[in-house]
């Protein structure tokens, strides 16, 4: 799988990286290792690095990659906390690490500049502490939606990624949810919104990033998925695998119109509480 926007997944109780071509459909292909098994994490990116943040029990690692490399991950630095699942946003030169904690919320906001290699340092707060939350980003604005705060929550909140300060309130989902994941361009966000605290849902929401307002209804995927991993290049959004199933299921779908999730292909491994990126997505 070469040229396209590269797409990578990772971690999900494992060591393992795969990677697509996000431009076409097909089944993942295995990437490299990383340093150690990473579990409830998320990632962020530039356009040449991977991150891979946040694991339980509650760790300080992270990882980087080379996307257009194939090769095993090493070892980027210390969070400023340890914990699980800090959902990740970037606008290609900072990455910004925001919420989660060991089976609980969490209000932390910290950074790492992605070009260098380092300890992250604080960024801000939270206003809503949350946990298995989704993100997304445009160049200027990064997006945290729903999450467990301890209950199945719709909250929408905001930072200005190259500034520091605490986020601020954006909107409501349409639909509650945690265990969500999201990706973007620089204008729309997609994400899903897992499980509503009685039961998994297929459930996708929309938001448009430059502005403030409440999410809509986007469509449904084709099955549930729990933490699956995202990645997304202009046109096309990718989710990708499924906790506790460990389903191999990806969708994509287009964020020009509001349409279900279309099958995209296989992982080489399902899992899920897990997390990717791209060197393409709506923050570069």
């Amino acid at each position: 799988q070469t040229g396209g926007t590269r797409g990578f997944f990772a971690g999900g109780n494992s060591t393992n990286i795969e990677f697509i071509n996000i431009d076409s459909t097909g089944n993942a292909s295995d990437f490299g290792d990383l340093t150690t098994t990473f579990w409830i994490n998320k990632c962020s990116a530039s356009r040449v690095r991977g991150l891979i943040h946040g694991d339980r029990p509650d760790t300080t690692n992270i990882d980087f990659i080379t996307i257009a490399q194939k090769g095993n991950a090493q070892d980027f630095g210390d969070m400023t906390a340890a914990r699980e699942d800090p959902a990740g946003v970037s606008n290609g030169t900072r990455a910004v690490l925001c919420g989660g904690q060991d089976e609980a919320p969490g209000n932390i906001i910290d950074y790492v500049t992605i070009a260098q290699t380092g300890n992250a340092v604080d960024f801000g707060d939270l206003y809503q502490q949350t946990l298995h939350q989704a993100s997304g980003e445009s160049k200027t604005r990064g997006v945290i939606a729903n999450g467990y705060t301890p209950s199945a929550t719709n909250v929408i909140q905001y930072i200005t990624t190259s500034t520091l300060g605490n986020s601020s309130d954006f909107g409501d989902a349409a639909h509650p949810g945690y265990g969500a994941s999201g990706c973007s361009n620089a204008v729309t966000m997609i994400f899903n919104t897992g499980y509503n605290g009685s039961s998994h849902n297929t459930t996708m929401n929309s938001l448009t990033i430059p502005t403030l307002g409440n999410a809509v209804f986007f469509g449904d995927l084709t099955r549930t998925m729990y933490g699956p991993g995202t990645c997304s290049s202009r046109t096309r959004g990718v989710l990708a695998g499924d906790y506790p199933s460990s389903s191999n299921v990806m969708n994509h779908f287009q964020f020009s119109s509001l349409a279900d999730g279309i099958d995209f292909g296989d992982l080489v491994s399902g899992r899920g509480h897990w997390g990717g990126s791209s060197n393409g997505h709506g923050g570069l």
